[in-house]
């Protein structure tokens, strides 16, 4: 028998990882290839494998250590079944018999070194989910048969009703095949392509598929160890219970198939009680939480979601006269579906005010030659949405959201603003990030060049997310007013209407000016009429002299 050192086996290329946990102690006597301890990087968590059978001496990391490829975990004690004792047999005579036939002894015991060091499998990459969307088009193979690739690169984009997107791999490796052409439609759970993927990814995908329930069945069956006593684990808690998110920043353990099993649940993991080691959430609890969310949502549906309200009973149209029907585009259909649940869900109120934008339209027409240059159109609406981040700044109780189920206030410390386009397909909403750290010229070129890929159906599904607050406007139809549905989880939308002019009194005779309709539709739950009133009247007061945007 011989000391030997573990030492950390390659990582894949990840760097320092932390140990979350440790399998053995102090005494215990392992096998090769059993784990030693475990450790978990940005993508999964890695058990780390003994490098031969023998007894543990000593280790010399602690949960929370932060180690890497070659650093020395513990030393144990190896025994006559280890490969030092495969290599005395060959020396004292076994290579005939080797060569005779048959696999040898040693042959056998080399099995467990070579998935250690390597090797690779093939996987068949399929269609993750399309928020609901069924036979999207490809329009664009983004990858070739033999070439390499990492982990999110794009392998193919797609087209649908509203928007293009891209389709990401959800592993690094090389194209074998693929297995769709431009012009197929594909559905979720639709093949793409073959990848083979390095053996490092397989196995910490397998291990993951079975999840993290195997260190809980070691936890008991091993509870005889010395050492299992060092590692204090949480009282075991019903899976899948909810529990007050963690800090902001704070993470969510979890192995890669139990994230992925999550992503396609559409569960939030921050809201997930994990069961596993150190809080690891797994997949009972994933499909717990699911579960317990649906019975909570049958139980009070009626009243949450305004799903009790009855239906409205259509007539035979066709014995009043001659009817055509049509399926919804699948744009529309979404579009119903969200209006009438932020109807549902939002106490609308709307507040109106005319703004004075006579001289804002005189500076406005005086820079068209300046545009000209730039290849630029200067239009009222980055006025607009310069005026609405500072009104926005001013009073942030506008950019916030609800979180009524957890009773939480989300105060977002940025300025995204949507822009409802009016689209041959339907209405689409680009988003302008960071307003209030851009300029008037900035902005109008972000907005055309947004409104003109929302026409042209390539908008990317990025580009129409995480707005604060949003922009509709008619001026250019007409009408004198309106009230916009407010876009939830935002909770305000500002409508515009046609500026027309008016007689404006200047306090000895009547003057004509150019007024501008607005009407701003607020969530009540979280701002109160005081407060619309003095945002629409900021809003016209920057508005009337914008000299007051650059204060």
């Amino acid at each position: 028998m011989s000391e030997q050192e573990i030492r950390v086996p390659d990582l894949g290329g990840a760097d320092e990882v932390e140990v979350i946990e440790l399998l053995v102690s102090a005494g215990d006597s392992v096998e090769a290839e059993d784990p030693i301890l475990t450790v978990e990087t940005d993508k999964a968590s890695v058990e780390l494998p003994s490098p031969g059978a023998g007894k543990i001496i000593k280790l010399t990391v602690k949960v929370g250590d932060k180690v890497k490829e070659g650093d020395v975990v513990g030393t144990m004690e190896s025994s006559g079944d280890s490969a030092g004792d495969v290599g005395a047999a060959e020396d004292s005579g076994s290579q005939p018999q080797q060569k005779a036939g048959g696999e040898p002894e040693a042959s056998k015991e080399s099995k467990p070194a070579a998935k250690k060091s390597g090797g690779s499998r093939t996987e068949t990459v399929l269609v993750p989910p399309l928020d609901g969307m069924e036979k999207v088009p490809v329009i664009e193979i983004n990858v070739s048969e033999g070439d390499t690739i990492e982990a999110d690169d794009a392998l193919v984009t797609v087209e649908s009703d509203k928007a293009s997107m891209e389709i990401p791999s959800p592993y690094g490796g090389k194209v074998v095949r693929v297995l769709v052409a431009e012009g197929d439609k594909l559905s979720e759970g639709d093949k793409l392509l073959e990848l083979m993927v390095a053996g490092d990814e397989g196995e910490d995908e397998e291990r993951n598929e079975a999840p993290e329930a195997a260190p809980v069945q070691n936890e008991k069956s091993e509870a005889k160890a010395e050492g299992k006593a060092q590692v204090k684990e949480p009282a075991p808690q019903s899976p899948g219970s909810v529990y007050e998110p963690p800090a902001p920043g704070a993470k969510v353990h979890a192995g890669p198939a139990v994230r992925k099993l999550a992503r396609e649940l559409g569960a939030d993991m921050t809201r997930i009680k994990g069961s596993g080691p150190k809080g690891r959430i797994l997949k009972d609890d994933v499909q717990a939480y699911v579960k317990s969310q649906l019975q909570r949502a049958q139980q009070g549906g009626s009243v949450a979601t305004g799903s009790g309200i009855p239906g409205i009973k259509l007539p035979d149209f066709s014995q009043f006269g001659d009817i055509q029907k049509e399926t919804m585009s699948r744009m529309m259909a979404v579009t119903a579906a969200n209006m009438q649940r932020s109807w549902l869900n939002v106490p609308h109120v709307t507040q109106f005010e005319d703004a004075d934008i006579t001289d804002m339209e005189a500076f406005r027409k005086s820079q068209k030659a300046a545009g000209e240059k730039k290849g630029v159109k200067m239009t009222p609406l980055p006025f607009l949405l310069k005026a609405c981040a500072t009104a926005l700044a001013e009073l942030p109780q506008f950019n916030v959201s609800l979180d009524m189920e957890r009773k939480e206030v989300i105060r977002k410390q940025y300025i995204h603003i949507g822009i409802a386009v009016d689209t041959p397909n339907g209405l689409m909403v680009p988003v302008i990030r960071d307003v209030d750290k851009k300029g008037l010229w900035e902005l109008a070129a972000e907005s055309a060049e947004l409104a003109q890929k929302a026409r042209d159906k390539k908008l990317k599904p990025a580009e129409m997310q995480g707005a604060c607050f949003t922009i509709t406007s008619l001026g250019g139809i007409g009408g004198t007013a309106f009230t916009p549905i407010v876009n939830a989880p935002e909770v305000a939308i500002l409508g515009v209407s046609r500026a027309a002019m008016k007689p404006v009194w200047d306090g000895s005779e009547f003057q004509p000016r150019l007024m501008l309709p607005l009407s701003l539709s607020y969530d009540h739950r979280a701002v109160n009429g005081a407060d619309a009133a003095r945002f629409t009247s900021l809003l016209a007061q920057l508005l009337g002299d914008i000299r007051t945007l650059l204060l």
